[in-house]
């Protein structure tokens, strides 16, 4: 099924995951209050400068997705968890790590800026007020 928007995706989905899905939302605003809310992949995503993090729900764990270099930077602070390159499973019957969504998404967002800022820095004959 396709969804329109966030709020449909999680509507859509077992209680259980729905809860977890509204926590991840919940963090990755306040840690990106700037970004926008997609459907991308037929996933919940946020964008930031670029894509930022997306999120899914299955039916044993949510998925995270912070994208490769989000992945390796904390990839010692996932080594509980299962993971590959650029997705984190979260186990529904246990407490998310929310600190860690956190730090994720931070880094996340300031990784989109920095690209955002060389990009814009490195176009000739653009000036500058």
């Amino acid at each position: 099924m396709t969804h329109e928007s966030i709020d449909s995706y999680i509507a859509a989905c077992p209680a259980p995951v729905r809860a977890k899905l509204k926590q991840i939302r919940t963090i990755v605003r306040a840690a990106a209050p700037d970004a926008t809310e997609r459907i991308s992949y037929k996933m919940p995503s946020f964008y930031l400068d670029g894509n930022l993090v997306y999120f899914a729900a299955f039916e044993h764990h949510v998925g995270f997705y912070p994208i490769p270099s989000g992945i390796q930077k904390f990839k010692a602070r996932l080594a509980k968890y299962k993971h590959s390159k650029g997705a984190v499973q979260f186990a529904l019957d246990e407490p998310l790590p929310k600190e860690l969504i956190r730090s994720m998404v931070i880094f996340r967002a300031e990784e989109n800026r920095k690209k955002k800022a060389k990009k814009g820095a490195a176009r000739p004959g653009t000036r500058r007020a």
